[in-house]
């Protein structure tokens, strides 16, 4: 039987206890609450309950997944052995306008996870960043991005129109601020129990 979980969304977030973790992931319906228990990771999210075991867990994705409301927000996808995802986010919905961190509550979470696995002996894949395919897939636009700007600002410097040039100078700083941020945190890597991420955890 699953772990009985606090109702409150306030389990998590800072000053929260490091076994316990919750968020909303939208506005509407309650909040995915997890919790690290002696039988496994306890979990409750829409109306459904379970509890895995450490032994069970297949693997941990985790990845820097910012969203225009909120510049740090991190995720973390744990699969199941036979199937069965969890995805756990940094983040959670206060109201309409504002998405809140919970950087503290979210990290003691995934460092503790972490450890219990080690010390349950998991052989769990332990993956940072985005997929290959889809990482090299956004080096390659970028890179045509880079070429497209490159070529835009060098017109604008010949016809002498310094102004637009410099509106281009400020958009490509912004995006290579953004977008640099987001591919340079997310190179596709493999981390090991006792050396998690930084640049994917808050």
């Amino acid at each position: 039987m699953p772990t009985s979980l606090p109702n409150a969304v306030g389990i998590s977030g800072e000053g929260a206890p490091e076994t316990r973790y919750a968020y909303k992931a939208s506005l509407i319906g309650s909040a995915h609450q997890f919790e690290l228990t002696d039988a496994g990771l306890s979990w409750r999210i829409a109306g459904r309950a379970g509890v895995w075991a450490y032994s069970d867990i297949a693997a941990i994705r985790l990845s820097y997944r910012p969203v225009s409301m909120q510049s740090r927000r991190f995720r973390a996808d744990i699969d199941k052995e036979g199937g069965g995802r969890i995805a756990i986010l940094s983040t959670t919905w206060q109201t309409a306008a504002m998405m809140a961190p919970q950087d503290h509550g979210y990290r003691a979470f995934m460092v503790e996870l972490h450890r219990r696995l080690k010390d349950a002996g998991s052989k769990a894949a332990l993956i940072g960043g985005i997929g290959p395919k889809t990482y090299a897939a956004a080096l390659a636009l970028l890179t045509m991005l880079a070429v497209a700007m490159a070529g835009l600002l060098l017109r604008a410097l010949f016809i002498g129109e310094f102004v637009g040039a410099l509106f281009l100078v400020g958009f490509a700083a912004l995006f290579a601020w953004q977008i640099g941020g987001f591919v340079k945190r997310n190179r596709p890597r493999s981390y090991s129990f006792d050396d998690l991420p930084d640049e994917l955890l808050p």
